[in-house]
């Protein structure tokens, strides 16, 4: 005998109150800028001793000398020498490479670096055949290493004039920031040991195309590696605005909603569907928010429904074009007066991307939310594979389907659901360790999505499920 489904008043009832409970379960969210305070989500976890004790590793002073160290080879230009030992970019290549090898020294086994170098013919941006080299160290996972999260940021910088390639273009936030938090992350994980695979990146020619990560994502896709997310840090050097304000406790995150990877056929079934605010990008995006936005980071996450800013994009761009789920993290406001300025000197006073507009302790809190978010990612379970909801029957409930990933450590799943009209999931129905299950909901009505739990009480990143007919 098939067993009774709970009325549809019990399913609300309960949900509702799940919803309370879990949302009020989180420390308070950090107020915004304006005072408002944003309420944490129902899917919001708190911070494990584990990762607490992770999070209190990362250290400013390191990132800001990591900053200052990036700064001191003069100009790290796609075309600048490579054979310099102070000065260019191969300067700043081999030092990168030597600080990552000596994390990795710690790790055990774990981690390994390579220079992931190609030769780029002429193209737009690059005169001559040149040789674009990214730095990536990666920590290989010890339960399911196959699953792959990484994190990045452009060693490269430029001038004014994006051809430039003997001026001084210091780079401190544009973005040597954003590479110094991949390190400092780098350092204070490889003595650990993620359940799945996370990758450090440092790339270059993102100021001439974002060459350096089309070349890494490709090389993924074509070795089918199950990357489940990706992070670039560009611009998270600076709290203050071109009009002097600051916001030293927000960081946007900017998430794609249809995917650019799907064809006009796949986008058609998003939209019939009420998908546009539900891609893999912006589960991912809701994630970090999930377990980033509270006390232990001291930040802020404002997620941005876009791409990317106004006619500029950065390295998560080739990840996405891939498939991969991917977003950009970028500080509040940039000041736009210290970005890409050949280094000046006006009324005694010096301008460009310089050290001195840099807030460490601001990149440091960046580095904190990048390290909740990709640690948790890697020891929660993954994104549930194959959801759907069945639309083959018309009925006021709703089922819904899933593949069950062969992790030793999955306890089950849970369903999420939310009004149209909400950005975030406000209920949570634990659904048990199944592969199917019925909620006495109406499909037409609500949006649902499919977590994974495991023993540890773990939660994965939301599955928006597609049409079953």
């Amino acid at each position: 005998m098939r067993p009774m489904r709970p009325s549809r008043r019990t399913v609300l009832t309960a949900t509702a109150a799940a919803g309370v409970a879990s949302a009020a379960a989180p420390a308070t969210a950090v107020a915004a800028a304006d005072g408002a305070t944003d309420r944490p989500p129902a899917t919001a976890q708190r911070p494990s001793r584990e990762l607490r004790a992770l999070l209190g590793e990362i250290d400013p002073d390191r990132i800001e000398a990591t900053v200052r160290k990036l700064v001191s080879f003069g100009t790290r230009h796609t075309l600048s020498t490579q054979d310099d030992p102070v000065r260019g970019i191969g300067a700043a290549r081999d030092w990168i490479a030597a600080e990552m090898r000596s994390y990795a020294a710690a790790s055990g086994g774990r981690m390994t670096v390579e220079l992931q170098s190609y030769i780029q013919e002429p193209a737009s941006r690059i005169p001559v055949a040149t040789r674009i080299t990214n730095v990536v160290a990666t920590l290989r996972g010890s339960v399911t290493p196959e699953r792959v999260y990484v994190v990045s940021g452009h060693y490269d910088s430029r001038a004014s004039d994006v051809m430039d390639a003997t001026s001084d273009a210091p780079g401190a936030d544009d973005d040597a920031s954003g590479v110094a938090v991949a390190m400092e992350l780098a350092r204070v994980m490889a003595r650990r040991r993620p359940a799945s695979t996370i990758v450090f990146a440092a790339v270059a020619g993102e100021e001439q195309g974002l060459y350096g990560a089309a070349y890494m994502a490709q090389q993924y896709k074509a070795a089918g590696t199950d990357v489940q997310g990706m992070f670039t840090n560009d611009i998270v050097g600076s709290s203050t605005a071109d009009d002097g304000t600051r916001d030293p406790y927000t960081i946007r995150l900017f998430a794609e909603g249809v995917p650019s990877s799907e064809t006009p056929e796949q986008a058609a079934v998003r939209r019939s569907v009420g998908g546009e605010n539900d891609s893999p990008s912006r589960q991912l995006a809701r994630f970090v928010r999930d377990v980033a936005d509270n006390d232990a980071t001291g930040m802020r996450v404002r997620v941005i429904y876009r791409r990317d800013r106004y006619r500029r994009g950065g390295d998560h761009i080739p990840f996405l074009e891939r498939a991969y789920p991917a977003g950009r993290f970028t500080e509040p406001a940039e000041d736009f007066a210290h970005q890409h300025q050949d280094v000046r000197v006006e009324d005694g006073k010096r301008y460009g991307d310089l050290p001195e507009f840099c807030d460490f302790a601001f990149t440091a809190r960046v580095a904190k939310v990048n390290a909740a978010a990709l640690w948790t990612l890697a020891q929660a379970p993954g994104t549930p594979r194959d959801a759907k909801v069945v639309t083959s029957t018309l009925t006021n409930a709703t089922e819904l389907t899933w593949t069950r990933r062969a992790e030793p450590d999955l306890a089950g799943y849970e369903i999420v659901w939310r009004e149209t009209t909400d950005s975030d999931w406000t209920h949570v129905i634990p659904a048990g360790d199944v592969t199917s299950h019925e909620v006495d909901l109406s499909k037409d009505n609500v949006f649902f999505g499919v977590r994974a739990v495991n023993r540890a009480g773990l939660r994965g990143p939301v599955a928006f499920p597609a049409p079953q007919t």
